[in-house]
């Protein structure tokens, strides 16, 4: 069983400088390598650096993931914008583990082969669909950290072992706009694997998303309420491009000032109402596409009989053209002809029964078996379909 695995690194907020390159050079002869990025692949062998202290040194994201389940994506965001102590409460060991090194916040989600993973030949992902979830966290929205703390309760769930502790453990705050995930949201839904059930379950104690694109007139009043002098500071930076992270900053602060207003409506709930509400969700979502399978089958059966029908009526008009049809159809000796007479044939059938006359259909069915009997490929049709034998 051949192996797989992918190794991608991305440097958003500086270019790694020319000795950087060949420190990151000296891990791997065959990775294609630039200022800004690292992606190897691995059919054989492994990776000889540490992703972790490649990360907290040079990168701000690293992704990583193995045909037999693993998977990782660590991000690097500076600890200004995204304190530690706010991540904190939203990791949980089985999937999010968070740290500082060097003035960043580093964000570890994760899902081993243990954690309901399995060999996947097929599914692939690439760092440029995470990379946003940077600028996402660093803007204050924090909805990737609550995805990262649900998947630890779906491993748990998987797990299925300590009730009492699904009972004392309560979620953190549930921040707003669960139910409208953007795209890298989305993505790090999937790749850690979150049940669709459990994120709408989790999605109804949300309030809706509160976007500053959507308050423009907010967020306009909110900085013109900064201090001038701030406001000059800011416009250095900006000037000298020396806060990357200067826009989302800005943005952070703005929703935390709408945060009090905003708050989770209800109160937290515990890991055990969550998957209790889970299952009732699952199981309720199960009915509904059976019966929504039912009723598409029971149409798709309709669509047929009325189309039977309608062929039926027509055939009705001309049976003795119908017979010779079979008759040339027979004689071109070939399977598609064999299987268009028999089609046909049992159409006819279906007529004489509706019109009360089988024994007729029965009697030239058999001549032509006896004409024919000496073509075995036709002869399996009608036996395929019973037409009689005389």
């Amino acid at each position: 069983m051949s192996e797989y695995q992918y190794y991608e690194f991305l440097a958003v907020d500086r270019p790694l400088t020319k000795a950087e390159i060949a420190q990151v050079r000296a891990l791997s002869t065959r990775a294609r390598i630039t200022s800004t990025s690292f992606v190897n692949e691995y059919h054989r062998g492994d990776f000889h650096g540490d992703p972790t202290k490649l990360v907290e040194q040079l990168y701000d994201a690293h992704l990583y993931y193995a045909n037999w389940g693993s998977r990782r994506l660590l991000l690097r965001i500076p600890a200004s914008v995204l304190p530690a102590k706010t991540a904190q409460g939203y990791a949980l060991q089985e999937t999010l583990a968070v740290w500082t090194r060097g003035g960043h916040t580093l964000l570890d989600f994760s899902l081993s082969a243990e954690d309901g993973g399995e060999w996947d030949f097929e599914t692939s992902f690439k760092l440029a669909s995470f990379a946003g979830l940077r600028a996402e966290l660093a803007a204050g929205d924090l909805r990737p950290l609550y995805l990262g703390w649900l998947a630890a309760i779906a491993v748990w769930e998987l797990a299925d072992d300590d009730e009492e502790e699904y009972q004392r453990e309560t979620e953190p705050s549930v921040p707003a706009g669960l139910a409208e995930l953007t795209g890298p949201q989305r993505a790090l839904a999937d790749f850690l694997r979150v049940p669709q059930d459990l994120l709408a379950v989790a999605a109804s104690n949300s309030a809706p998303a509160t976007e500053s694109a959507a308050a423009p007139d907010r967020l306009a009043a909110f900085i013109a309420g900064l201090p001038a002098p701030e406001k000059d500071t800011l416009l250095l930076q900006a000037a000298l491009g020396t806060a990357p992270q200067l826009g989302p900053g800005l943005l952070a602060r703005f929703r935390q000032s709408l945060r009090p207003s905003e708050g989770s409506p209800g109160v937290r709930r515990s890991v055990a109402q969550l998957l209790d509400a889970a299952h009732r969700h699952r199981t309720v979502s199960a009915h509904r596409e059976r019966a929504a399978r039912g009723a598409a089958e029971q149409a798709r059966v309709r669509a047929v009989a009325k189309a039977r029908d309608a062929r039926l009526d027509h055939l009705a008009r001309d049976q003795a053209t119908a017979w010779r049809t079979v008759d040339d159809l027979i004689a071109q000796r070939k399977p598609a002809a064999y299987d268009q007479a028999v089609a046909l044939l049992s159409d006819l059938r279906a007529l004489r029964a509706r019109q009360g006359s089988a024994a007729d259909f029965d009697r030239r069915s058999g001549e032509l078996r006896t004409a024919h009997r000496g073509k075995p490929s036709l002869m399996r049709r009608f036996d395929a379909l019973g037409f009689p034998n005389p």
